[in-house]
């Protein structure tokens, strides 16, 4: 069958986090990644949004009574060119790290190379950092 419709193009925008305190969560990002915060522009709500690059957004909504369950499975993940260096800053920030088996401080190194490890922000959502680049 024909496709009589022209596909539209996607790009990734933001990622969407519910956290129980959001100027913590701010805290984590920004002491961590030095993401800039940028205007919600969205609405007036508490919400706050980090630029991850120059397009690229997390937003962090506030929802204080809600019970936030993750695992592993369900990351995101960013790359840097200096894998090490991240590393490095995890261990002054005293962020404990694991590979994708739990092993802590422990870097995972996946089929093709790419070197990953694995930790979480305050509200235990799970993200991976790899050299991917």
């Amino acid at each position: 069958m024909e496709n009589i419709i022209e596909t539209p193009l996607f790009s990734f925008n933001h990622i969407a986090l519910s956290v129980k305190d959001v100027d913590r969560s701010v805290h984590f990002y920004q002491k961590l990644f030095a993401f800039k915060e940028i205007d919600n522009t969205a609405s007036d709500s508490k919400t706050r949004w980090l630029l991850l690059d120059t397009q690229r957004q997390l937003h962090l909504i506030p929802r204080p009574n809600q019970k936030i369950t993750t695992t592993k499975a369900v990351h995101f993940a960013l790359s840097t060119n200096n894998l090490d260096a991240f590393i490095k800053q995890l261990d002054y920030l005293k962020i404990p790290y694991s590979n994708w088996r739990d092993e802590a401080y422990k870097i995972q190194v996946r089929n093709d190379g790419i070197r990953q490890v694995y930790f979480q922000d305050p509200d235990d959502y799970w993200i991976e950092v790899n050299d991917d680049q």
